[in-house]
C-alpha cells in the first residue's frame, strides 16, 4: 500500500432514481431487496441479482432483468431465486445466507465469478461461485486464503467480506499475470471467541478494516477453475483515510478500467457500532460511496481517492429503511455507451447513478 500520487479522481456520481423495491407479496423479500450484483446474459440483456432478505434476516441472491427507458434503468423483472443457503456451510443454528454479491464477467476465463458472503455457523466467510448464463451456478466453495510467512497470522481465520473480482488479468506478486480479488477481512476474533480482541497481521497497525487483494496465476485458473479460491500474495491496498470512511472502507463494483487507471468504487462507513454481534440495525452509523484509482501495473498501488464521497445518503429512500442512512454501491454497468452505478438504499432497496468522467477543473 502507497501513498496517492494523483491529485484528483475525475469521476462523479449523479442519482437516476429507485429501480427496486421490495414486492409486498413476496415473502423472500419481506426485509429488503438490496446490494445487488449485475451481469449480461447470453440473451445479452442486463441483469442484477439483489440479495433478496426474508424474515429473519435470512438471504438469497435472486435474478431481475433490468427494465430501461431511453436507454436510462426504471425497474426491472423478476427470475426467481438463483442461489439459496442450501449448503451447511451456509447455515447456522440459528441464522442462515448467502449475501451481497458481487459478479464479474472475465472474458479470459469465458465465465461471471460470483462472490457472496456465506453467513454460517462461524459467521460471515467468504465464497466463490462461477455460471455462464447468470442462472445456474456451480459453486467452489469458501474461499482459502493460503499461509503467508510475513504476515504471522492466517487469514482463514477471520470473518471477510466485500470481496470482488477484476475483470481481466493483472501482474501478480512475481509479475506473472494473475486473476486478482479484492476482500475486506476483519481482525476482531471476539465475534467468535468473547474477549479474545483483535489480532493484527504483521506490519498492520491499524484495527480498522480496509481493502485487501489476494491473487491466484491465471495458468492455474485456465487449467483448473476451482483453483479460484486457493488465494495467495495477500497484501494491504487501502485503510479509512478520510472523515466519511473513519470507522471502515470495502470495495464495491468490479474495478473498471479507465485511463487513469483502474477504477474502484467503494463505500465509507462513520458513526458509531456497538462492540459485539452482526446485526447492522443496532449500528448508527452513515455509509457512503467513495472512489480510488488504483495501478494497473501495481494494484496494491493507490493513486488517487476521494477525500469526499461522490454520493451520501440524502433521499428519503436513502435516509430511512432496515438500516438508515446507507448507499452502498455494487454492480456497475454500460448501457448505450453510459456508465450506470445500481447500490443499496438503506438495507431496504436498489437505487441507480450515472457515472460520469468530469472536466480537470470539475473534479
Amino acid at each position: 500500500m502507497t501513498s496517492p500520487t494523483i491529485q484528483a479522481v475525475p469521476y462523479r456520481l449523479t442519482r437516476v432514481g429507485v429501480v427496486m423495491r421490495p414486492d409486498p407479496d413476496e415473502p423472500l423479500e419481506a426485509e429488503g431487496v438490496l446490494n445487488p450484483a449485475s451481469g449480461r446474459g447470453p440473451d445479452g440483456r442486463l441483469y442484477l441479482l439483489p440479495r433478496l432478505v426474508s424474515d429473519g434476516n435470512v438471504s438469497r441472491v435472486g435474478l431481475a432483468e433490468v427494465l430501461t427507458e431511453a436507454d436510462v434503468p426504471v425497474g426491472v423483472r423478476r427470475r426467481g431465486v438463483v442461489l439459496a443457503p442450501d449448503e451447511g456451510w451456509e447455515r447456522g443454528k440459528a441464522n442462515a445466507g448467502v449475501e451481497d454479491p458481487r459478479t464479474t464477467w472475465i472474458p479470459r476465463l469465458g465465465l461471471h465469478v460470483m462472490t457472496y458472503v456465506a453467513y454460517g455457523p462461524l459467521g460471515p466467510r467468504l465464497a466463490l461461485a462461477v455460471s455462464t448464463d447468470l442462472e445456474r451456478w456451480r459453486r467452489l466453495g469458501p474461499a482459502h486464503f493460503r499461509y503467508q510467512p510475513d504476515l504471522d497470522t492466517d487469514l482463514n481465520l477471520y470473518p471477510n467480506k466485500d470481496a470482488v473480482f477484476f475483470p481481466e488479468p493483472v501482474p501478480g506478486p512475481d509479475g506473472e499475470p494473475a486473476i486478482a480479488m479484492l476482500h475486506r477481512p476483519m481482525w476482531d476474533l471476539g465475534w467468535i471467541r468473547p474477549g479474545e480482541g483483535s489480532h493484527l497481521p504483521a506490519g498492520v497497525t491499524d484495527e480498522r478494516a480496509g481493502i485487501w487483494v489476494s491473487f491466484v496465476p491465471l495458468a492455474e485458473v485456465e487449467r483448473d477453475i476451482t483453483a479460484l479460491v486457493e488465494l495467495r500474495g495477500h497484501a494491504q491496498v487501502a485503510l479509512p483515510a478520510y472523515e466519511f470512511e473513519e470507522l471502515k472502507i470495502g470495495a464495491g463494483p468490479p474495478p473498471v478500467r479507465v485511463p487513469e487507471g483502474w477504477l474502484l468504487l467503494h463505500h465509507g462507513v462513520r458513526g458509531h457500532i456497538p462492540t459485539g454481534g452482526w446485526d447492522p440495525r443496532a449500528q448508527r452509523v452513515s455509509y457512503t460511496a467513495g472512489a480510488m484509482l488504483l495501478d494497473p501495473e501495481d494494484v496494491t498501488r493507490v493513486l488517487a481517492r476521494t477525500p469526499e464521497p461522490l454520493l451520501r445518503p440524502e433521499t428519503g429512500e436513502e435516509t430511512s429503511g432496515v438500516v438508515d442512512n446507507v448507499v452502498f454501491p455494487t454492480a456497475i454497468e454500460e448501457i448505450a455507451g453510459q456508465r450506470y452505478v445500481f447500490y443499496g438504499m438503506a438495507d431496504a432497496r436498489i437505487g441507480v447513478a450515472r457515472l460520469d468522467r468530469v472536466s480537470e477543473g470539475q473534479a
